[in-house]
């Protein structure tokens, strides 16, 4: 019997080496990206959110967003003209987890900040079919009535800051509970959705 009827026949080995060849694959796809400077360094025009879009971020995940929304534009043609620029890794160095989500029930938003107005958002979030007829999407009310957590929104972003390094002044870190104070929870996810891909100047109309 050959070799290779030997591992073919050993469910173990053939498992064991599969793992092996998967694993090196993986190293050399990803250990590179890990000192690109294109992948590792924010983009120039890139900042931390702020109180509020942060406080909006944690609403877009808890109310599950990602599950029909993704912000991901691939380097395509027709992604590029709907959508605009493709998404850059630089993009992305602030979100701890990124945002890219799969699937499209919906339209990606990487590029949705400043295309509409905040009046737009909070009729599109209150009755999605008020200005999109078409839509499919449930609408949120409640969130106009339920009040941010201001303590955990200061909290999270103190965690962002020492242990994954995003550069918050102490300042920023000092005012946040106060600055989504009182605010609702509809606000902080447009504020969040208002700056969402605004690091690369729209493009599109």
């Amino acid at each position: 019997m050959s070799k290779h009827a030997k591992i073919e026949k050993n469910i173990g080995l053939m498992g064991i080496l599969i793992a092996l060849v998967v694993s090196m694959g993986g190293l050399v796809e990803i250990v590179p990206l890990m000192f690109q400077t294109s992948v590792i360094e924010a983009h120039p025009n890139l900042k931390p959110y702020k109180a509020l879009e942060f406080a909006g971020r944690d609403i877009y995940i808890a109310e599950g967003c990602y599950n029909c929304h993704s912000q991901q534009i691939r380097p395509f043609v027709d992604e590029t003209l709907r959508y605009g620029h493709y998404s850059q890794a630089n993009e992305f160095v602030y979100d701890h987890p990124f945002q890219w989500g799969s699937k499209r029930t919906g339209p990606d938003l990487h590029r949705v900040g400043g295309k509409y107005t905040d009046e737009w958002h909070e009729y599109h979030l209150m009755d999605p079919r008020s200005v999109v007829p078409e839509s499919n999407m449930p609408g949120y009310p409640w969130l106009a009535e339920k009040l941010v957590d201001a303590e955990l929104t200061a909290a999270g972003m103190k965690v962002q800051a020492k242990w994954f390094g995003v550069p918050y002044t102490q300042e920023q870190l000092d005012s946040a509970q106060a600055d989504v104070d009182g605010k609702t929870q509809l606000e902080a996810l447009i504020a969040y959705l208002q700056v969402l891909g605004t690091a690369i100047p729209r493009s599109y109309k």
